[in-house]
């Protein structure tokens, strides 16, 4: 499990053709709906045998556990980044209805500044990884995770929860000590409490399945309600994919809407496009390329995501900055949660990848305390000042 961690792959080309595994079983597809998701599957599958001809890797994760975030310049940036982000969820709650106490509905309603205020707190999932890496006390590190996990929740974002839980699981799993096992119950807990708040929370924004008109399949007419809302949304993706590739539809708005800041909205929702169920309006995150390039557009995507991916993992090394970890935190979630929607090829994403260098470099910018303090305590003892100012190195 933690050496199949370390493939670039397992992030991008497994998730995609899992999906598109699911999405075959979960309908009974119509005619030239197929093609759609074999695309996408040949593409994964070609991803995942150039993984091994490339040979990029994330280190051993062993090699995880020796970097000590705990007091470092690195922890001070991301605590008060953390800071930020905590105020500007504060504010999302108090100058807005909260969707889960006064109106799911409102979980969409973007006026009146909410927009500009929801594209910090949308940061919120960075607060569990940061808690855990640079928390000294642990009523903060606590703190930091349930805020990480309970303002999605109170806003009805899915997505948020599980960017949450999944940055939350990857950090246990990549710090846990070499000897032990992994630590299955918690994350099984984590697996089982985010499909729970999910399914609430789709009941919560959606309402019943019973108005859902797509050709399931036996499995999913067979499955319980919480189980068909994830079934459901795996398979919602890749479905649209090939419906929407078999009918050649073509609109180059949605693309431009996404690429282009403020140009027009990236929403399906009450558009012309010709969904199955308008109300299951998710896509992957190529769609908006089929629909504007085609196929090949769309593999291009792919292609594209998949260097973005490597170039994240190439930067994660034991001894560097904190930072170059939540860039891959960040890539390597939105890889795993491309066959549902357009996370990527988005301003948001860029702004956030950006944000990360630049609390890197302003962390190195700062005077480093411990290598000064340990300058200072081996003025006397050449010996034991090389021996801390070698410690104070490795780890900083």
């Amino acid at each position: 499990m933690k050496q199949l961690l370390r493939f670039p792959s397992s992030y991008l080309g497994l998730p995609i053709l899992l999906t598109c595994g699911i999405t075959m079983l979960t309908y009974d597809l119509p005619n030239g709906y197929f093609e759609g998701i074999f695309l996408l599957a040949v593409t994964a599958v070609t991803i995942m045998l150039a993984d091994r001809v490339l040979g990029i890797r994330l280190p051993e994760i062993a090699q995880f556990r020796s970097r000590r975030y705990v007091g470092t310049r690195d922890a001070f940036v991301a605590l008060a980044f953390a800071a930020v982000v905590i105020l500007f969820c504060l504010l999302d709650l108090t100058l807005f209805p909260i969707p889960l106490i006064d109106n799911p509905s409102s979980y969409a309603t973007m006026e009146g500044g909410r927009e500009h205020i929801r594209h910090v707190s949308d940061m919120c999932w960075t607060l569990p990884p940061i808690g855990l890496l640079c928390a000294r006390r642990k009523w903060l590190r606590n703190t930091l995770v349930g805020i990480g996990v309970v303002f999605p929740i109170m806003v009805i974002d899915r997505n948020r929860i599980f960017a949450s839980l999944f940055s939350f699981a990857l950090v246990i799993v990549f710090r846990r000590d070499e000897a032990r096992p992994l630590p299955w119950k918690t994350i099984v807990f984590l697996a089982l409490t985010g499909s729970s708040i999910f399914s609430i929370l789709g009941t919560l924004r959606s309402g019943s399945l019973d108005s859902v008109t797509l050709p399931f399949g036996a499995m999913y007419r067979a499955a319980p309600q919480g189980v068909k809302w994830l079934l459901l949304y795996i398979s919602a993706g890749p479905y649209n994919f090939g419906a929407l590739l078999a009918k050649h539809y073509v609109n180059t708005s949605f693309l431009i809407n996404q690429i282009i800041p403020m140009s027009g909205s990236i929403a399906t929702a009450g558009t012309g496009i010709p969904l199955d169920a308008p109300n299951i309006n998710v896509g992957t995150e190529f769609l908006p390329f089929l629909l504007a390039l085609g196929p090949i557009g769309a593999v291009a995507a792919i292609v594209v995501l998949y260097i973005l991916l490597l170039w994240s993992v190439r930067r994660v090394r034991p001894a560097a900055s904190l930072f170059p970890l939540l860039i891959f935190l960040r890539v390597s979630y939105i890889c795993v949660m491309s066959p549902f929607a357009p996370q990527a090829f988005t301003w948001t994403n860029v702004g956030f990848v950006g944000l990360c260098l630049l609390m890197q470099v302003f962390a190195a910018l700062l005077p480093n305390r411990n290598a000064t303090g340990a300058a200072h305590a081996g003025a006397g003892n050449p010996v034991t000042g090389s021996l801390r100012s070698i410690s104070s190195h490795s780890f900083q």
